[in-house]
C-alpha cells in the first residue's frame, strides 16, 4: 500500500481529526485507490500517530460511505460509481442555492474581492486547461458562500456532500468549462444587487448542469 511520506499535518487537530482529513484526502483524490486494502499499522506509521485514532477515523469513513471494514478480515477503499452524481448533486444544488441565499446579508467588501480573485483563478485554470487546479478552486469558490451564509447545519451538510462529489469528479476527470466562469460572475453580481431568488436560481443551475457534463463523459 503505498503511502504519502511528505504530507503536512494539520495543526491544532487532534490526531484522530488529523488522521480522517488526511484519510479521506487520499481517498479523494485516488492515493488510495477504490478497492484498496488499508492496514491500520502501515497508516499509523505514516500519520505518526498510535493505531487508535487510525481505527477511529475508519470507523467514520465506514460511515460516510468511503471505506467498507469487514471485520476480522480487512477494511477496503469503496469503489466509485459514476452513477451516484445523479442522488448527490440534486441535494447539494439545494443546499448551496440556500447558501448563496443566506450569504447575501452577510456580503462586505472583502467577500466580494475574494469570490473575484478566486473566479479570475478559476478562469485561468480552465483556460489553461489545468482541471484539477480549476476543480479545487471552484470548490473554494463556493466554499467561501457556504461560509458566509453563517449556518452551522448548511456548512456541515455541505462538506459531507462535497467531499463524495469532488471524489466523482477526480476519479472521472470532469472538465469545468467556460459556463461555470460565466455563472460565478453572475452569481457575485447578483449577491451585490442582493437578489435572493435570481442568485438561488442561478445557483443551483451552476450545479445540476454537472450532471449532463457527466453523461457527456
Amino acid at each position: 500500500m503505498p503511502i504519502p511520506v511528505n504530507h503536512v499535518n494539520p495543526k491544532r487537530q487532534s490526531a484522530k481529526e488529523n488522521a480522517f482529513d488526511q484519510l479521506q484526502q487520499w481517498i479523494i483524490d485516488g492515493t488510495l485507490q477504490p478497492g484498496e486494502k488499508l492496514v491500520d499499522v502501515e497508516l499509523a506509521n505514516a500519520l505518526g500517530v498510535s493505531r487508535t485514532p487510525i481505527r477511529e477515523s475508519l470507523q467514520l469513513l465506514e460511515v460516510q460511505g468511503f471505506v467498507k471494514m469487514y471485520p476480522g478480515k480487512a477494511t477496503q477503499v469503496t469503489k466509485v460509481h459514476k452513477e451516484t452524481i445523479k442522488d448527490l448533486l440534486p441535494p447539494l444544488a439545494a443546499l448551496q442555492a440556500l447558501a448563496a441565499e443566506l450569504a447575501i446579508p452577510h456580503q462586505n467588501k472583502k467577500m466580494l474581492q475574494e469570490l473575484e480573485s478566486l473566479n479570475e483563478q478559476f478562469a485561468n485554470a480552465v483556460n489553461s486547461k489545468d482541471y484539477f487546479t480549476a476543480l479545487k478552486l471552484d470548490e473554494e469558490f463556493h466554499q467561501v458562500i457556504v461560509n458566509a451564509a453563517n449556518n452551522p447545519y448548511i456548512h456541515r451538510m455541505v462538506a459531507s456532500l462535497q467531499a463524495h462529489v469532488r471524489r466523482l469528479f477526480f476519479h472521472n476527470s470532469i472538465v469545468l468549462t467556460v459556463g461555470s466562469i460565466e455563472e460565478h460572475n453572475e452569481i457575485i453580481r447578483l449577491i451585490k444587487e442582493q437578489k435572493s431568488t435570481d442568485v438561488s436560481t442561478v445557483m443551483r443551475e451552476n450545479w445540476l448542469r454537472a450532471i449532463e457534463e457527466f453523461k457527456n463523459l
